[in-house]
């Protein structure tokens, strides 16, 4: 499979390139899912970072149906986004128009925010209360197709109205494992086969819409770029040019994709529309392997990955081509970047001391850090918001905190994850 990507190039080379873009891997992954009524045990790897302040928040049961399961999933969530302290009680007894029960809550001694509400199946009545001045900071029905769902949505709205941006929560992941494509919860939870193959799959990428998901795959014998439509699962072929068609990634419109493309003999960068068809508008011309593109948020031009230097490294460019400038300098190689919601950072999969970490790069200059220490974490992609960063650490769903900190696995259901990405807010 490798050899037939990278025709041109050492072994070595070509491994490390095309594992890091997707390809399969082997080793077992952790099964950690646990009951849906209860919250999801996250397990904490050692963090580069230093532990920051975090919000105290109390969580109380919802009534009605399914309330302790939407609590649990709310408190999970706050959890796992590292930017709370969270505390658990009952739940809070309201009057028939809901209005919370102060002496009740007094009686409780809580000095933080309280979140509570009540369900009643297909909508969420959810509350913020601060229990010191007896006042009532937000309220809001939220809706679902599920208590999870539904759970999510408040969870986002409590992280909003704490931390001033908005949250995550109620996005969702794709990722890969061996000859099939899935799409979960944030958490990880509730995945779902939306694509298989009988061949692998590999590169996921969702449209900015959240709607559709770009992924390559090997059935036809060489890699092909797909497009996958989640609402009504139809496939549709976006690149299927001569030799090998690779690495999507989709313009901030969504209307065309960056590719890497063969189809001269040589591996270099094409814009082609996201629709498919034969048009490709060529944008770097080297005589070594160009992949991996990414688009800025602003869509000015893109970064990718290339070895014109001796080594993978990750480049960036307009998009009407011209000289690429080079934007990694620490690392034998740094491969798979992926720009934030800002444009401001990179984050990529560097290798160091014999070991891929993911690292974060300020594009307007300070240098990078280390986020994770490796032996093996790839495939990394931002959180919407730009907070957190999802990858594969082995062949487990991670993240980590932009600063360093909250590194943790993702429970999954789904073992021998190859790579990831994670989706776009939902509206």
């Amino acid at each position: 499979m490798t050899t037939a990507l990278f025709p041109r190039k050492a072994k070595s080379l070509r491994t490390s390139l095309f594992r890091v873009a997707g390809s399969i891997i082997t080793s077992i992954a952790l099964s950690l899912g646990m009951g849906a009524a209860h919250a999801q045990l996250y397990v904490p790897l050692s963090s580069s970072g230093q532990e920051n302040f975090k919000y105290p928040i109390t969580v109380a049961n919802f009534a009605g149906p399914n309330g302790q399961e939407i609590a649990d999933v709310v408190a999970a969530d706050l959890i796992r986004s590292g930017e709370f302290e969270v505390n658990r009680v009952e739940a809070v007894s309201t009057d028939s128009a809901g209005t919370p029960n102060w002496s009740a809550i007094n009686a409780l001694e809580i000095s933080s925010p309280l979140v509570y509400g009540s369900s009643t199946g297909g909508t969420v009545n959810y509350g913020l209360l601060d229990p010191v001045q007896q006042s009532i900071i937000e309220s809001k029905t939220v809706t679902g197709s599920n208590a999870r769902r539904q759970a999510h949505r408040v969870a986002d709205a409590v992280y909003e109205n704490q931390t001033g941006v908005r949250g995550v929560f109620s996005t969702r992941l794709a990722f890969v494992s061996g000859k099939q494509l899935y799409v979960s919860d944030s958490d990880g939870q509730g995945a779902q086969v939306v694509a298989s193959s009988n061949s692998s799959i590999i590169s996921p990428k969702w449209s900015p819409d959240g709607q559709k998901l770009a992924y390559v795959s090997f059935e036809s014998g060489k890699p092909v770029v797909y497009v996958q439509d989640l609402a009504s699962g139809n496939r549709t072929v976006a690149a299927n040019f001569k030799g090998n068609n690779s690495a999507p990634a989709w313009s901030p419109d969504g209307s065309q994709m960056a590719v890497a493309l063969s189809k001269n003999g040589l591996s270099n960068i094409f814009i082609i529309s996201a629709g498919g068809g034969e048009s490709a508008r060529q944008i770097t011309n080297s005589a070594e392997i160009d992949t991996e593109p990414y688009f800025f948020p602003n869509g000015s031009g893109i970064i990718f990955t290339s070895d014109r230097g001796g080594s993978p490294q990750i480049y960036r460019s307009g998009l009407n081509g011209g000289n690429a400038s080079r934007v990694t300098f620490n690392g034998s190689q740094n491969v798979s970047g992926a720009i934030s919601p800002d444009g401001l950072q990179l984050v990529n999969s560097s290798l160091r001391g014999g070991a891929y970490s993911i690292a974060l790069t300020n594009l307007g200059g300070g240098g990078d850090q280390l986020l994770t220490r490796g032996p093996n974490d790839l495939s990394p992609s931002f959180s919407a918001n730009g907070m957190q960063v999802l990858y594969v650490s082995g062949s487990n769903l991670a993240l980590v905190n932009i600063d360093g900190t909250n590194q943790q696995i993702i429970p999954s259901t789904v073992s021998g994850i190859s790579s990831a990405d994670w989706g776009p807010f939902v509206e």
